[in-house]
């Protein structure tokens, strides 16, 4: 599987998807942060300095007028709460009471004392029956601290504006509010948890998006990839991995799918070659025993000394006892031929074989057999097809194959031989005038020890071992060719044999 394109992998969407979270969570909290200090500046900016001073002044003076014993503290900080500029309230008697205790400096609002010493408590040393404007003496005197020195009470540059609180005619305290705009302590104590939480949820809303679009599809997948993993190494090969995506996890996927394939493919090929091999050992122990028990019944009973034999049934005890080593001989031999062939322990030399001359060999062996049946050969090759592989394994095919036509051909039959080339290839073609293959038995005519009589046994004179149709086809296979099997629309069985063509000019090179 090619590597993922970048914008589909793993780690490019983790960098960029922490990256543009970190850029929104970013660009909200500036635009929450500004937003919020311009409703903080509007707030502030609705009212001057000197106009605060005078409405929290009225108000404390009405609020004293009706209620003499007021908890001042308490009043100022639930009436006052929303006014965001800080002030101070300044009482004669000592009292002291804040919007923003924290936002103003110690001592802010407190009117310095005459010389000579004013009464505690007392602005400008004045007594608290008398209302009015100050003495002359006072009015001219030093500017109050922190204040810009203008009369009436306002300060002027940086100065603190004040007014007085007034109850039955009388002051009885004054409220002092800075001149500039509030302190950035104040601003970020009153913004500071609106941003705090705001960013809180901001970052817990980018996490879980990127969670739901980033970690849980790979999260999910991972998830498949591990219940397959658990699965097959519990013996499942037919599981499989979620490989959708595009990315490493799906890359990872892939690969987990072509092992547990490979390893589908080779635990049926085991378990196919264990039933192979089992059914192989059960055939070839059934097809021993046939020739294995006539031989031992036919010494056992010449062996007998209370049993008279006479000279002739002797003889052809020992006849059947010569044929049925002779049987047992082949199916050994075709054994260990098939064996060598299927599991590739045995060197084929490859040189140009001339069909004409495998088909004339084929008539010589047969010869006898054909007179005695009746049964014509016909021949059809060209003198200048020829084949590329090994001479003796060849021969060893075609003669098979022949007999196994000759054998299923009735008394005065025929049975043809013909060859072509076809691009490239040699197809050599054998057909016979037999009862032909039933259908249900074609799939398995190839197989090791399968007979299409199931009644014929191994010691009848027409049968064969059961093994020379899976030579045939292992050579066949050895040599890189094609064996097929098929019943022809006249009647018949037909094989035909697809071999590679010698060219010429061409080295011969043995093979393995």
């Amino acid at each position: 599987m090619p590597d993922p394109v970048w914008f589909r992998s793993l780690y490019w969407r983790i960098a960029i998807g922490f990256v543009a979270m970190l850029a929104v969570l970013l660009l909200l909290q500036a635009g929450l942060f500004l937003w919020l200090t311009g409703e903080f500046a509007a707030s502030t900016s609705s009212n001057t300095p000197q106009q605060i001073a005078d409405l929290v002044a009225r108000d404390l003076s009405d609020a004293l007028t009706d209620t003499p014993g007021l908890n001042l503290d308490e009043f100022v900080r639930e009436r006052f709460q929303d006014v965001r500029q800080p002030f101070v309230v300044v009482m004669r008697d000592g009292q002291r009471a804040s919007n923003r205790p924290g936002a103003l400096p110690p001592g802010f609002g407190e009117r310095p004392g005459r010389r000579g010493g004013p009464p505690p408590g007392f602005p400008g040393g004045r007594p608290p029956d008398r209302m009015g404007p100050p003495p002359r003496g006072e009015r001219d005197g030093p500017s109050p601290e922190g204040f810009g020195g203008r009369r009436g009470g306002r300060g002027g540059p940086g100065g603190p504006n004040m007014a007085p609180i007034v109850v039955n005619n009388l002051q009885v305290g004054h409220v002092a509010v800075p001149s500039g705009p509030p302190p950035m302590e104040v601003v970020l104590r009153e913004l500071g948890p609106t941003l705090i939480w705001a960013g809180l949820a901001l970052l817990g809303t980018g996490a879980v998006m990127a969670a739901l679009v980033i970690f849980r599809p790979a999260r999910k997948r991972l998830r498949s990839l591990e219940e397959a993993a658990r699965a097959l190494g519990e013996g499942r090969t037919d599981v499989r991995a979620d490989e959708r995506g595009g990315d490493e996890v799906s890359a990872l996927a892939h690969t987990f799918n072509l092992m547990a394939m490979e390893l589908e493919a080779r635990t049926t090929a085991l378990s196919d070659s264990d039933r192979a091999r089992r059914q192989l050992l059960a055939d070839v122990s059934h097809e021993l025993m046939t020739p294995l028990t006539a031989i031992r019944g036919y010494t056992q009973t010449l062996a007998m000394p209370d049993l008279a034999v006479n000279p002739a049934t002797r003889a052809r005890y020992f006849e059947i006892v010569d044929q049925e080593t002779y049987t047992l001989e082949a199916i050994i031999g075709d054994l260990l031929d098939l064996a060598k062939l299927e599991g590739g322990g045995e060197t084929l030399t490859f040189e140009p074989v001339s069909v004409s001359e495998l088909f004339g060999r084929v008539a010589d062996r047969h010869e006898p057999t054909l007179r005695a049946r009746h049964i014509s050969l016909d021949l059809e090759a060209a003198d200048d097809v020829e084949m590329n592989g090994d001479v003796q394994r060849l021969e060893q095919a075609l003669q098979n194959v022949a007999s196994n036509a000759i054998r299923h051909t009735p008394d005065g039959g025929r049975v043809e031989l013909r060859t072509r080339a076809q691009n490239g290839h040699v197809l050599i073609r054998v057909r016979d005038t037999g009862p032909g293959i039933p259908p249900e038995h074609l799939p398995h005519i190839f197989d090791r020890f399968y007979k299409v009589d199931a009644s014929r046994t191994a010691s009848s004179s027409t049968a064969g071992s059961g093994l020379g149709l899976s030579i045939v086809r292992a050579i066949v296979e050895r040599h890189g060719g094609q064996l097929t099997a098929s019943n022809a629309p006249e009647g018949g069985a037909v094989f035909e044999i697809r071999l590679p063509r010698a060219r010429s000019g061409e080295t011969p090179q043995p093979q393995v």
